[in-house]
């Protein structure tokens, strides 16, 4: 007989990120044999379910329920997405507050379940809430992972095609640091074709600067636009979770664990990592220059002040 178990899947939070993940990851991967829906709204989770339940025909046969955290104490990924939405002129790090109470009465019962699997966070801000996840948590780092600048990293290639008039499928490009304001762009690692970009064209200081200025941007004009972000991320998201749970051993930039990489210590951070089925195979250190070295510190440097204050604001 043949072994039909695949991979058991649980999402936190079926808003329009956590929804939108779903309908993604149903339709990229054959590997998911149940997936559970967990929304403080139950009528949503359970509405949800069933609207999703009716592409398994031109899909995949998965069982696709709304349920508890309790249900985590089998699954193999927990996808956290819930939290409270950035607001139009809101930015990530206002945010901070709200979300880690939300995020320790999520985190704390998943645990107490049994779960043994790999955390995917993507609420925001994710490197902060990553990080104070696996304080909570208690697992090893590599098995709490968040989506970091993956999300950037898009949006940086969507730009750079649009200023050379190339396929974003041809272009290599990485944001790090932050998933925030003070994120950047690895310029000297950029490859188009496989070719290192400054081989093939040169971009000033003022493109340089203009393009990272409107990858910061970007979320914003979205948000003014239609309120809201979430087709982009929900993607990243079914990306990091398929190479989870196909061990794919795919190199994405994430929010990783930085254990002296960059000089940085204690910190979940973007930075590019091998994903597979352990989580974090390994976090990749770029080679790079001494000024992005300076920025990617910087950006450190403002995560380690946030997780202060919330420290202070314990004792």
């Amino acid at each position: 007989m043949l072994d039909t178990y695949r991979h058991k899947v649980v999402l936190i939070g079926d808003g329009a990120v956590g929804s939108s993940f779903a309908f993604s990851l149903l339709q990229s991967t054959n590997e998911v044999d149940e997936l559970v829906l967990v929304d403080r709204t139950k009528s949503k989770a359970v509405g949800d379910a069933a609207d999703l339940a009716d592409i398994t025909p031109l899909t995949n046969p998965v069982k696709i329920y709304a349920g508890t955290y309790e249900d985590a104490a089998d699954a193999d990924v927990v996808v956290i997405t819930a939290g409270i939405p950035r607001k139009p002129g809101e930015t990530r790090l206002d945010l901070v507050n709200k979300n880690t109470t939300v995020l320790k009465s999520i985190i704390e019962p998943i645990v107490k379940s049994g779960f043994t699997g790999v955390f995917v966070i993507s609420s925001n801000p994710v490197d902060i809430l990553t990080t104070i996840a696996q304080r909570i948590s208690g697992f090893p780092k590599e098995r709490v992972i968040g989506t970091g600048t993956s999300l950037d990293s898009m949006r940086l290639r969507v730009l750079l095609s649009k200023k050379l008039h190339l396929s974003v499928n041809v272009i290599d490009a990485l944001m790090l640091g932050e998933h925030g304001d003070t994120s950047f762009a690895a310029f000297n690692e950029i490859t188009i074709g496989g070719k290192a970009l400054n081989t093939i064209t040169a971009l000033s200081n003022t493109d340089k600067s203009e393009i990272e200025k409107a990858v910061h941007e970007a979320g914003s004009q979205i948000i003014a636009n239609k309120g809201a972000t979430f087709y982009g991320i929900a993607k990243c998201l079914s990306y990091i979770t398929r190479a989870i749970i196909e061990n794919r051993n795919l190199v994405l930039p994430i929010s990783a664990p930085l254990d002296g990489q960059y000089g940085i210590n204690d910190l979940y951070l973007g930075t590019p990592a091998i994903i597979n089925s352990q989580g974090i195979g390994q976090v990749v250190e770029y080679p790079l220059t001494s000024d992005e070295v300076k920025k990617m510190q910087q950006s450190a440097e403002a995560m380690h002040q946030v997780l202060a204050k919330i420290e202070s604001q314990k004792s």
